[in-house]
């Protein structure tokens, strides 16, 4: 896990792009995550445990996102239908 001991994100929009898996965006409310992290997602449907397969700022990828970041974030193993804005990650 990142180094604090929490992650927070609200997400804001979610995307599919082909080949690659689901992206959700948002602000890092708390915390901070690293490549390979598993979070959770908190809504009515919760798919469980996943994997953050990679994280971009500002269109660079990067290795760690904290507090404050607006990231993308790939998730390895969640479909577009599975998440929607305004749903929760964490820990």
């Amino acid at each position: 896990m990142g180094t604090d001991p929490y992650f927070i994100m609200t997400v804001q929009e979610v995307f599919t792009i082909r080949g690659r898996g689901t992206v959700v965006t948002g602000i890092i409310e708390g915390g901070a995550i690293e490549v390979g992290d598993e979070v959770h997602i908190r809504s009515a449907g919760s798919a469980g445990k996943l994997v953050v397969s990679g994280i971009e700022i500002s269109r660079a990828s990067v290795l760690y996102a904290s507090r404050g970041n607006t990231v993308g974030l790939l998730i390895r193993g969640l479909s577009a239908g599975e998440v929607q804005p305004g749903d929760v990650l964490s820990y």
